[in-house]
């Protein structure tokens, strides 16, 4: 993967930018950042650089939802969420929902709308994320790769808004991307 802290998302202020580690999907950037008010002293900062994602909710008709269970290691837990992925290099997020909700899901879209981009972890975090809706579903099987542990259920739009209410979904994409549906996305 090839990263970098491009000008699309350097800031104005910024004096200089080192890595101090590259991983397998992200890397951090150390940047020396100007000060802002004279006499101020410069300010140094860690940024996570990572490609940009995409979080897809696949509706079967108007009221019914698929969700999934999905194993994140770094909490040790199965959470509920909607299916999304890490776009690839080249990419279009538009491609990227569609190949994750059918490698997710096993629901392949008639119809995939961009519903809204979103900056999940601004203050170190360069990831931007982009929420579609995807109806017209068919179901063809799921595509996981061979280290996703990830179960599918599909339920109510309602059931997954009282989830949410009761604590139950706690992963930010899910939250933000149902919320936004609930409260725009039907228009």
């Amino acid at each position: 993967m090839s990263l970098s802290y491009n000008d699309a998302m350097r800031p104005d202020s910024l004096k200089s930018s080192k890595r101090v580690f590259e991983g397998v999907r992200f890397e951090v950037r150390r940047v020396e950042l100007a000060a802002r008010t004279p006499g101020a002293a410069a300010v140094t900062r860690d940024a996570c650089v990572t490609p940009n994602a995409v979080v897809i909710l696949p509706m079967v008709d108007e009221q019914t939802v698929v969700m999934i269970r999905n194993h994140r290691f770094a909490v040790d837990q199965d959470l509920w969420e909607l299916p999304a992925g890490t776009m690839e290099d080249g990419e279009s997020a538009q491609a990227c929902a569609e190949r994750e909700l059918v490698e997710e899901t096993g629901y392949r879209s008639g119809l995939v709308r961009h519903l809204v981009d979103f900056l999940p972890s601004p203050g170190f975090s360069t990831e931007r994320m982009h929420a579609f809706v995807a109806r017209d579903l068919t179901h063809v099987g799921q595509n996981l790769d061979e280290n996703e542990r990830i179960t599918v259920e599909v339920m109510t739009l309602n059931r997954s808004m009282q989830m949410l209410r009761d604590n139950t979904i706690r992963d930010g994409k899910t939250m933000t991307t149902l919320l936004y549906y609930q409260t725009f996305g039907r228009q």
